[in-house]
Parts: C-alpha cells; sequence; structure tokens
C-alpha cells in the first residue's frame, strides 16, 4: 500500500509576504488550511513550484457589489457567478458584496435574498455587508442585532442618494446600534443636498456631459459630508469606516479625527490612485468613469497615494460597480448620450485591483509588498470579522494564495477579462503585474489561462465580531465630546 502522503499539497519554492514578514519556504496544506510552513518539507499529494515566485495571502476586496437590486431600471452585469470568477482571476480569494435593504422592506427579507441569490453560484468564498436604508425601529431593535449576532457584522449606510440616504437622526441611531452589538459602520460621504442644488444649477446652463457629475460633486461636498460622520460617530464614541475617499480635503479631515484618537478607518479604490476628472471628458470614456465620488485632478490622486504611504487608508477595495456601457440597464440606459445625472454610478474594477496595486504601486516604488497585503488583504479581513481565517498566510489559516508573474510586460484589454462588463476604465494601461496562479483554500482557481467554474464551491462566511468595532477606552486628552459623554449615560436600547 503506497503511504499516504503528508500533505494534500505542498507549495514549494515560495516567496513569501505577508503585512508584516517576508521569508522563503513551503507551504504544506491539508483540507485547504496551511498546516506547515518551513523548509524541505515532506512530499504533498499534490505539488505546485512556485520557482522563489512571489506569493501573497488571496485578496479580500471588503466592498464589490454583485446581483444587488438598484430599485430602478439600472440592472448589475455581474452574478455570483461571473463576479467571483473575476475575482478569482484577478487574485482576490474573499468577497465582501452587499444585502441591499429597499425601503418599506424588512433588512432580514433582504438578507434572505441576496443569499437566494448567492446561491450555488460562487467559486470564492463570500461575506456580506447589509445596508441599511430604513432604520425602523424593528429594524434598530430586533433585525439589527439579529443579524450582527448570526455574522453580519459590518453594515454600510449613505449620505446621499434618495432611495439610499439617511438624515442625521438616523444615523445616529444605526451608529448607536453598532456601537452596543460591536458592528463596524461603512459611510459614504456626500452631501445630497448639494449635489442636488449644483446638479439644478448644472442642467439649467445646458450642461449634461459627463463632466457635469464632477462638477455637481465638488471637493467639498465629500469634505463636509466626511466631517459630519466623523462628528456623528464621535458623539456616539463609535468606529466608523469612511468608505472610497477621493481626495485631500476629506483626507484632512480624517487625519484630523485619527490625531484626536478617534476610531476613524478609511478604504480608498484604484480609480482614485489611478483616474482623473479629465477623463470625464473624453467621449464614451466619459461615461464609463462616472462615479461617486467622481475622480479628482492630479494633486489630489498624489495626495491618495500618500494617504496610503503615511497610514491614513487601512483598506483598497475596488467598488466594483459593474454597469455595462452599451448593454441594457446599463450607462447608456436613460440613452445615447444621457444627462450626467441619469447614469447609473460606479465602475468595474473587481478583476484589476490586485494587479493595479501591485504594478502601479508596489513595483514603481510607491509602496512596498507589506502595505500592499495589508491593504488588499489582511486589514480588511480584519476590519470585517474575517482573520485570521482570511488575510494572511499562517498556520490554521486558509490556504488563499496569489503566485504572481511580475517580470511580464502587457497591455490591459477589457477582451481578457472575466467579468460580464463591456469595458474597463483601464483600458490600453501599461501592467507589469497578473496572478499566474490563484487558490482557494487550496484549490487551484485560476491557473493563468483557465478560470475555475466549480460554482457552487465558494462557501459564506459568517463574520467575527471585529476588534475594529469596539470603542476605544477614552484618552485624558481627548475634549469635546467624549468630555461631556464621561458620565452620559446612553439610552438603554443602546447600552452595551
Amino acid at each position: 500500500m503506497t503511504p499516504r502522503a503528508a500533505f494534500d499539497l505542498v507549495v514549494r519554492n515560495a516567496d513569501i509576504a505577508t503585512a508584516a514578514d517576508r521569508f522563503h519556504a513551503d507551504i504544506g496544506i491539508v483540507d485547504g488550511r496551511i498546516v506547515a510552513l518551513g523548509q524541505g518539507l515532506a512530499a504533498g499529494a499534490t505539488e505546485i513550484d512556485a520557482a522563489g515566485r512571489l506569493v501573497t495571502p488571496g485578496g479580500v476586496d471588503g466592498h464589490c457589489h454583485l446581483d444587488q437590486p438598484t430599485g430602478d431600471d439600472t440592472v448589475m452585469a455581474d452574478d455570483f457567478a461571473s463576479g467571483t470568477v473575476s475575482a478569482a482571476c484577478g487574485g482576490t480569494t474573499t468577497v465582501i458584496p452587499f444585502a441591499c435593504q429597499q425601503k418599506g422592506q424588512s433588512l432580514r427579507a433582504a438578507v434572505d435574498d441576496y443569499h437566494r441569490r448567492a446561491a450555488g453560484k460562487a467559486v470564492i468564498d463570500y461575506a456580506f455587508h447589509l445596508i441599511v436604508t430604513d432604520p425602523t425601529p424593528e429594524v434598530i431593535q430586533d433585525e439589527l442585532p439579529g443579524l450582527i449576532a448570526e455574522g453580519y457584522t459590518s453594515f454600510k449606510i449613505y449620505m446621499t442618494y434618495d432611495a439610499l440616504k439617511l438624515n442625521d437622526r438616523q444615523i445616529i441611531d444605526v451608529l448607536a446600534t453598532a456601537r452596543k452589538h460591536g458592528a463596524l459602520t461603512m459611510i459614504h460621504a456626500e452631501n445630497i443636498d448639494c449635489i442636488a442644488w449644483l446638479t439644478e444649477a448644472l442642467l439649467a446652463q445646458g450642461i449634461t456631459a459627463p463632466i457635469g457629475h464632477a462638477l455637481s460633486r465638488p471637493m467639498l461636498v465629500e469634505r463636509e459630508a466626511t466631517h459630519r460622520a466623523i462628528s456623528l460617530a464621535e458623539l456616539v464614541d463609535t468606529p466608523i469606516l469612511v468608505v472610497h475617499v477621493s481626495g485631500a480635503e476629506a483626507i484632512d479631515q480624517i487625519r484630523w479625527a485619527q490625531g484626536k484618537g478617534l476610531a476613524v478607518y478609511a478604504e480608498t479604490c484604484p480609480h482614485y490612485l489611478l483616474l482623473t476628472e479629465d477623463m470625464l471628458e473624453d467621449g464614451p470614456r466619459g461615461y464609463q468613469c462616472i462615479c461617486s465620488p467622481p475622480p479628482r485632478d492630479e494633486a489630489n490622486r498624489q495626495a491618495v497615494w500618500d494617504g496610503l504611504r503615511n497610514g491614513t487608508f487601512q483598506v483598497v477595495s475596488s467598488d466594483h460597480a459593474p454597469f455595462t456601457y452599451a448593454g441594457p440597464g446599463g450607462k447608456l440606459s436613460a440613452g445615447e448620450h444621457p444627462p450626467f445625472d441619469r447614469v447609473p454610478n460606479g465602475t468595474p474594477g473587481l478583476e484589476t485591483r490586485l494587479p493595479l496595486l501591485m504594478s502601479e504601486g508596489v513595483l514603481t516604488g510607491r509602496i512596498d509588498i507589506h502595505t500592499f497585503v495589508a491593504l488588499s488583504a489582511t486589514n480588511a479581513a480584519k476590519l470585517y470579522g474575517l482573520y485570521p481565517q482570511k488575510g494572511s498566510i499562517a498556520i490554521g489559516g486558509d490556504a488563499d494564495l496569489v503566485i504572481w508573474d511580475t517580470t511580464t510586460a502587457f497591455t490591459l484589454h477589457n477582451t481578457a477579462l472575466h467579468h460580464n462588463v463591456d469595458y474597463t476604465p483601464y483600458e490600453g494601461w501599461a501592467m507589469q503585474a497578473w496572478p499566474a496562479m490563484t487558490l482557494s483554500r487550496g484549490v487551484v482557481v485560476w491557473d493563468g489561462a483557465q478560470a475555475s467554474r466549480a460554482h457552487g464551491r465558494g462557501c459564506f462566511l459568517a463574520a467575527l465580531a471585529p476588534a475594529a468595532a469596539q470603542p476605544r477606552p477614552p484618552l485624558a486628552a481627548r475634549v469635546g465630546a467624549h468630555k461631556v459623554l464621561s458620565n452620559f449615560a446612553f439610552p438603554a436600547a443602546y447600552r452595551p
């Protein structure tokens, strides 16, 4: 009888990089988990020779939209099948999309619907954020606490979009619930009334082209809402994560809060690192690059890169919003030349997130490899309650790995991507990095040429209560609301 191999799989000769360390080792895997790291490991039933290439943890994309109901005539082109295949081909092995509550709908119904949409489709693992749009007493007192206990420990709220926005009092109620039950609140920070006023003025002047989108959302719109979100979180004394931050003025608000010792985390996206607002004046690409907040100018682009280096940002997510350009329910659903306010917001980026950050960040020297791993995998896993199962290369964690090819220059074309969107905003981009292989729990889901079609092998992940969501003990140096609240008794409904 042939003796059983010590490991199901050994990845040999790996140049391993985590958020903290870099070392050469073999990786021993049993039942989809890493069980050994070392030199000269015993044989595996299957072996992969990394040949000295860089190996990083599989990416964790903590902000992407898949098969999400929009409530209007627009339709997202990627579901859990195409979206997770696309993610795997770009080195992402865990996605966290959104179960979105429609106004008038229960939050529980939104979660149940989203599980039905995901069932049997994903090729990689996934968790859910919640989107709270209608925080009724029942949602606040019953549904949210119950769902948090079941592993939905993060949720997103909006300060803009008529169908999604909450007013300040509603935001306070949601934040207080998050504080009591140990959940993390993500906030889309833009001032809806400023946007509406500017949009009306621009349209009245006949400005309908995509550049009007940027003009209707100047930096101050994001700056004011970011400051207000921080202030509300400070009042309640609960952590928040400000999502898709686009430029210097919002960054200044976040750094101010972090400097005060407040638990304010920040996320940005590749489109704020690489795209600029002048692209909104470029024919079809203008419609393709409409997203909120909009891309900014070169100085703001540099400010975002600076924020990656100095630690202002904890996460780089894709904010993948897969609306087609010419397809049904996409960017041109309101006509061949729709006014900017009738174009669905968002750009695709689930597959390109990691390769762009590796090519434009690590290989250019803008960030180091450890910052890359932290921003693309480890920090998101920690913030959203998936660590240490996800986000690192460590004994006991899932064998989610990316083996990189960083030696082959190529030009990016949408035809090479695996999403269901008919464009990429990075068409023609010069690239220097792409995953040569992606493993999800020890299974190859991208081999550099072919993607896995094992739909349904991806598992739903019930998230833990993240440590980052716990209120910080007040510091003696803090002033303002913390001083006032030091002896404040929270209403009974919001006490931990």
